[in-house]
């Protein structure tokens, strides 16, 4: 009876170890696609991170040139005075001018 009890517990063990190889075996076959997913998602994970990143300076050059664009607002405020003033100064001396030859005569 020993012997009967060992040589099934013998042919269930060599069941159990055919069965977890096989197991083994369609898990490394399936290891080979989950290696190319991690590749492609280290990539995507790559390619996510670049984008992000390019966003983040897009964004800070953005900011920039808003402020370029403020500043030069201003500028143009301020030329846009400075010829107002001109422009009053040359009438001012077409005035001058008159006077001065009402003078000489």
């Amino acid at each position: 009876m020993a012997s009967a009890s060992s040589s099934s517990a013998r042919h269930l063990f060599d069941e159990s170890k055919k069965r977890l190889c096989a197991r083994v075996g369609i898990n490394v076959n399936n290891l080979g696609s989950v290696a190319r997913q991690v590749v492609r998602a280290s990539k995507s994970n790559e390619i996510m991170h670049q984008t992000l990143k390019n966003f983040t300076q897009v964004d800070v050059v953005s900011d920039y040139s808003n402020q370029n664009l403020q500043k030069m607002s201003l500028i143009l405020q301020h030329v846009g005075y400075q010829y107002d003033v001109m422009q009053d100064s040359v009438n001012h001396l077409d005035y001058l001018k008159e006077q001065v030859t009402a003078m000489e005569r």
